[in-house]
């Protein structure tokens, strides 16, 4: 037996329709408040990827040489894919630009509850726009889609004016490392007194006046100002939210307000979005232009996600002796469009063994056409449930399917 590859999953048809329905729901939401669609190649060239997160991330990336002695690799995340594709094909058009994306990224970590190797993401990337205004548009519109699938999940926001502030004294080498500590949480940060003090009072979620007035203590600079008018536009989108200076994100490019939203039931790996402003596109030979944006992990919003998809109501079209017929009418009731759906025997059963099929896959009504039905351009509807048998006309049956 074949199995399939290790950190990867297989999605039966009952789950495909939960993802696809929750999928739908994110989609609509985007597209009301303005972004559209855009979709990239899934493997790039990797320097994409390696020129500002670093070497480093080879070892994260499924990367490979091509024919053509290309370096490639799967894409790890969507932001850089989406903002190359930017710089080459959209940088004139008017700003703001509103996108969205949804796909399958890759990573080669060890795979545990709620990390693949091969996982998909929902988000969105607004380019142009002020830092404050923007970030507010995203930050509720993240708030708005996790909330409408069911999940809890307030926001905690940082800017990274003010650790870069706080750790101004170290060299860029250390700076970075402590960062790295910050971010994944880590309790010995590797710092001496008594700046070890200041990142620790810091670093626990904070009401928004205290938060700012602690951090203007110990390393007051510009971000503070722009945190404060940001949480103000919350306050107007309704969106709840801390303030938390220990959201430092792991993806270098991040450059001022910084945001990640938590979900309950997921255990430790329970961040499910995460985002904010970042600077690519100079390094991807366009002009700078101030963007922001968000990540949804979609696998870990499905894994607590009780959003049930709405089902069809199933027909089926029993062959009695006249599978021409059976035909013409499966293709008729498929064409009406509608709640239902619409299965015919292609396996040559039995009368007895079509109906027995029927009931096993739950279907609503049966309708029967045999060499009775085609002459007189009737069928007979079944309903499953009760056994009650009617005849109808073609039209008649039409009419019947479009009010269900």
């Amino acid at each position: 037996m074949i199995r399939r590859p290790r950190g990867t999953r297989d999605f039966d048809p009952e789950e495909m329709r939960k993802r696809r329905h929750v999928e739908s729901i994110m989609r609509d939401i985007v597209e009301r408040w303005g972004y559209e669609e855009v979709l990239t190649p899934t493997f790039e060239h990797i320097e994409l990827f390696t020129i500002k997160s670093g070497e480093e991330i080879r070892n994260e990336m499924y990367g490979f040489i091509d024919k053509g002695g290309r370096e490639l690799a799967l894409r790890p995340e969507l932001t850089a894919p989406v903002i190359r594709m930017y710089v080459e094909s959209m940088e004139k058009k008017p700003k703001p630009l509103r996108l969205y994306y949804f796909g399958n990224c890759f990573r080669y970590e060890r795979p545990q509850k709620g990390r693949f190797r091969e996982f998909w993401q929902f988000g969105v990337e607004l380019i142009g726009g002020s830092e404050v205004y923007a970030n507010a548009e995203a930050i509720a519109l993240a708030h708005t889609i996790l909330s409408t699938v069911g999940l809890e999940c307030p926001v905690r926001l940082s800017h990274l004016d003010v650790m870069n502030k706080l750790l101004s004294q170290l060299s860029e080498e250390q700076q970075r490392k402590v960062l790295r500590q910050i971010d994944k949480k880590e309790t010995n940060i590797d710092v001496e007194e008594p700046l070890l003090s200041s990142i620790r009072s810091l670093l626990s979620p904070m009401e928004p006046h205290e938060a700012i007035e602690v951090a203007s203590d110990i390393a007051p600079c510009e971000g503070l100002k722009t945190l404060s008018e940001l949480v103000e536009l919350l306050e107007c989108y309704g969106v709840p939210y801390q303030i938390d200076f220990s959201i430092v994100r792991g993806l270098e490019y991040y450059t001022g307000i910084v945001f990640e939203m938590y979900a309950e039931g997921l255990g430790a790996e329970n961040q499910v979005c995460g985002g904010g402003s970042y600077s690519l596109s100079e390094l991807f030979g366009g002009e700078s232009i101030e963007s922001c944006g968000f990540g949804i992990g979609f696998d870990r919003v499905m894994e607590i996600c009780k959003l049930e998809p709405p089902t069809r109501t199933k027909l089926v079209v029993v062959n009695a002796g006249a599978y021409d017929y059976a035909v013409m009418v499966s293709k008729l009731l498929r064409e009406q469009g509608g709640n239902f759906s619409v299965e015919l025997d292609v396996m040559e059963r039995k009368l007895r063994e079509q109906l027995e099929r029927a009931n096993t896959i739950g279907a609503k009504y049966a309708i029967v056409v045999g060499e009775r039905e085609r002459k007189e351009k009737l069928v007979s509807l079944r309903d499953m449930e009760t056994g009650e048998q009617t005849k109808l006309s073609i039209d008649e049956l039409v009419k019947f399917v479009r009010n269900l």
